[in-house]
């Protein structure tokens, strides 16, 4: 069944926070976090936090990849939680060092705030009016590398395709699958929505070697997540499936508007942002991340024609 609110998704892990944008804990003898969700909420997931671990700290803080909407309140859970360790890849750690990623990361950070209060519901006086703050990764990591935690394991796997920096976490004791976008997203609608942003032949390995494993909780990249592995199988197959579809679509209205990415970026955008009736993720940041789809795509069709 699709867990899509907070509290224990299965024993020991949970949703903390808000579902759109979790921060998922894993409780043990080790504590650890995965994600840190938008800036504005980092007091939600810190209050989750704490009335499962009371005045025990978590350890870790692993990061997927270090876009706004998932390392958001890292600076603000290192406060809280003074010995908190962060963990990502180095290209994460490279990404952070960079005025321009940032300066975006700060901008789309204000705009959530707007988001998570109206679009979302959240009552503004439990958000945090504050801007991002950049913070520093504490511990690289690597595909292949296992850490250990006192009776459970993260096993890295490097899942680039979203993008660059993009690590997913197996928790193998526990058939736990910590993926976000490296998965893709099922939308309110039941859509599926391809996140390959920077190579669309590498999301592909990645959501195929992801689906290889034996996976009972798996964590996409926002509002669900998937538990049981029926409904994990199922998922993974139709993600594949919607993920070569997509490829499809983009080749074909590439051709149609005679390779312009704008025109074809507004006809995705018409089926498939303007039709969702529910909450959807904040225009602006769905548009910059709707052009680099579209352009990723362009950019490895270009590649393979003759002459081009």
């Amino acid at each position: 069944m699709p867990f899509a609110t907070t509290g224990p998704a299965v024993q020991d892990f949970y949703v903390a926070g808000h579902p759109w944008s979790a921060c998922y804990l894993l409780d043990g003898e080790k504590p650890v976090l995965f994600e840190s969700g938008y800036t504005c909420a980092g007091r939600l997931y810190e209050e989750s936090i704490r009335e499962v671990l009371g005045k025990r700290e978590p350890s870790i803080l692993f990061l997927t990849h270090v876009h706004y909407d998932h390392c958001g309140a890292t600076g603000y859970l290192k406060r809280a939680f003074p010995s908190l360790l962060v963990a990502a890849s180095e290209t994460a750690a490279g990404i952070m060092e960079r005025p321009n990623a940032r300066a975006l990361m700060t901008e789309l950070s204000a705009n959530a705030f707007s988001f998570a209060s109206e679009a979302l519901k959240i009552d503004r006086s439990k958000l945090i009016d504050a801007p991002f703050e950049p913070f520093g990764v504490d511990l690289i990591l690597v595909d292949g590398q296992t850490v250990e935690l006192d009776g459970a394991t993260v096993q890295v796997l490097a899942s680039p395709g979203h993008t660059r920096d993009m690590l997913s976490y197996y928790i193998p004791e526990r058939k736990i699958l910590i993926a976000t976008e490296a998965v893709g997203l099922q939308d309110m609608t039941g859509h599926i929505i391809i996140a390959a942003l920077t190579d669309y032949n590498a999301y592909l390995a990645s959501l195929e070697r992801l689906s290889a494993l034996s996976v009972e909780v798996l964590c996409q990249g926002h509002r669900l997540v998937w538990t049981g592995a029926d409904e994990v199988r199922d998922y993974f197959v139709r993600a594949i499936a919607a993920t070569k579809s997509f490829r499809e679509q983009v080749a074909r209205l590439l051709d149609e508007e005679h390779g312009s990415i704008e025109r074809v970026v507004a006809r995705i955008r018409a089926e498939e942002y303007d039709t969702n009736t529910y909450v959807r993720q904040e225009e602006g940041a769905y548009l910059i991340n709707l052009r680099a789809r579209v352009d990723c795509l362009a950019r490895g069709l270009k590649e393979k024609t003759p002459g081009a």
